[in-house]
């Protein structure tokens, strides 16, 4: 099956602001021979996807991107299923797995960084897209709605990182003070844009043929929406926009689990919107599997720079015969040098380990699982669960589904009269079973609160956590850079 490709097509991108400072004693003339403005690049359907397929690109670029591995290294080692592997070499990254980072770190000034560069694509594109003639009507609303998809999906991050982060919805085109000094929103404020875009983004199309999959379509839409929903505890909303994505029919769970991440069946019935990677293609390849994979095994080139944290018990809470568990972990390897069988000291992560690039597996095409359809149902049982007061039959059958497939017992058949109190840490642990290794623990910890987090976080051995650490500082060279943004109090 063919997919979208996102070549790296940039367009007058000035920075969103305060990522660029400039100053000067002399003064340049220029007279270029020639030169290229927005005005005049927008002339056709296929100018248009190319702006679009930009805004793609900025998911996945070269290097430490954010779906290539800053998620996993900038978040997910501050919690207690995660930690800096011992050949993780960066001071940074350590200290987030430890919990003393602070506003100076790098990882997250390209978080913040990286995600604001996806926005300014996103707002370039809809700005010369929207209401442009030379662009067919049909086209000219697909290409803004997406574009509009993926800012929200941005912001998403960034509100829940951040917490309070400014509002950016046009094109740079001025380095004047009020185009790059802008002032930070509320947490509200950035909410109410997000489901505004995301409202827009429902009217996407609900599939593409085969050159264009992997585009935003309005299950993704929709099925993000819920999420948001769920996180600013809109219970009743999350379940009533979970629930049209679970009825429209067009999604459902593998039969087997292992085709989640399976090559021959990426972007099938159960992947709602994934981040894509292909392996030796101009380094847009997946490198988790390298940043994860054993360094002990002759032949197996893992750098083991993202490590289990044993000590908060993720590969031991799985039932014995759960069948995500040889999905999720390896426990043993065979040599491709010598063919022997190689026990590993500790579980290693193996859901993005490609088979077909055995000795170079930072060419790895497993994509990356933004939203899937076990989400959609774990949201579904989770907000029924928060909206009703208490546990209703479809918020179990929901949640059944989810283990059905994963062949354990089924939960009503083990607690059928489980208050709310009990069914939320049900959900909550089904996803962090579930969801291993693709960006969500560290988002559902923080969105139960300072109390919960920190008492996971310490339970497993993490003892520097912090109320604070439900959000990220925001980054000192951008407090440096603006001088209208200001540091969370919780962090001042």
């Amino acid at each position: 099956m063919k997919k979208i490709s996102y070549p790296i097509r940039i367009y007058r991108l000035l920075p969103a602001f305060g990522l660029l400072a400039l100053t000067s004693c002399v003064e340049l003339e220029e007279k270029p021979e020639s030169s290229l403005t927005s005005n005049q690049f927008y002339n056709s359907s296929s100018d248009a996807e190319a702006a679009v397929n930009s805004v793609y690109a900025g998911l996945n670029p070269n290097g430490q991107s954010l779906y290539r591995c800053l998620l996993q290294i900038g978040m997910e080692m501050a919690t207690d299923d995660y930690e800096a592997g011992p050949r993780a070499r960066n001071a940074h990254v350590r200290a987030i797995s430890n919990l003393v980072h602070d506003a100076g770190n790098d990882r997250m000034q390209e978080m913040w960084k990286e995600s604001y560069n996806v926005i300014n694509r996103a707002n370039v594109a809809i700005d010369n897209i929207s209401g442009n003639n030379n662009i067919p009507e049909d086209l000219r609303n697909r290409y803004v709605n997406e574009a509009k998809f993926l800012r929200a999906l941005n912001y998403f991050n960034l509100v829940r990182w951040f917490k309070e982060v400014p509002i950016v919805l046009h094109e740079t085109t001025s380095l004047d003070a009020s185009s790059t000094y802008v002032s930070q929103a509320t947490e509200n404020d950035v909410y109410e844009q997000i489901i505004k875009d995301l409202k827009d983004a429902e009217a996407l199309p609900d599939s593409y043929d085969d050159a264009n999959i992997g585009r935003a379509t309005s299950g993704a839409a929709k099925s993000l929406l819920s999420k948001v929903y769920l996180t600013h505890k809109d219970w009743k909303l999350a379940a009533e926009k979970s629930k049209e994505v679970i009825e429209s029919g067009r999604y459902g769970l593998f039969e087997n689990f292992a085709d989640v991440f399976n090559l021959a069946t990426e972007n099938g019935k159960e992947h709602i919107f994934s981040i894509q990677f292909k392996g030796n293609a101009n380094y847009i390849s997946n490198n988790l599997s390298s940043r994860s994979a054993a360094n002990e095994v002759p032949g197996i080139n893992g750098d083991y720079a993202d490590a289990l944290h044993i000590e908060g018990g993720l590969y031991e809470s799985f039932d014995a015969n759960d069948k995500r568990l040889p999905v999720t972990f390896v426990t043993e390897m065979a040599s491709p040098t010598d063919g022997k069988l190689y026990k590993l000291a500790v579980p290693h992560f193996y859901k993005y380990y490609d088979e077909t690039v055995v000795g170079n597996q930072g060419e790895s095409s497993k994509d990356v699982h933004y939203i899937r359809f076990a989400e959609v149902l774990l949201i579904y049982a989770e907000a029924l669960n928060e909206a009703e007061g208490k546990p209703s039959a479809e918020a179990y059958a929901a949640i059944d589904k989810v283990r059905e497939r994963a062949g354990i017992t089924l939960l009503h058949n083990i607690n059928p009269d489980l208050s709310q109190d009990e069914f939320r840490e049900y959900v909550f642990e089904e996803r962090r079973k579930e969801l291993v290794y693709e960006f969500q623990r560290w988002f559902d910890l923080s969105r139960r609160g300072s109390d919960y987090y920190v008492q996971k976080l310490k339970a497993s051995g993490k003892t520097s956590a912090l109320p604070k650490h439900i959000h990220f500082p925001i980054p000192q060279r951008e407090l440096d850079l603006n001088p209208n943004l200001h540091q969370l109090s919780d962090w001042e």
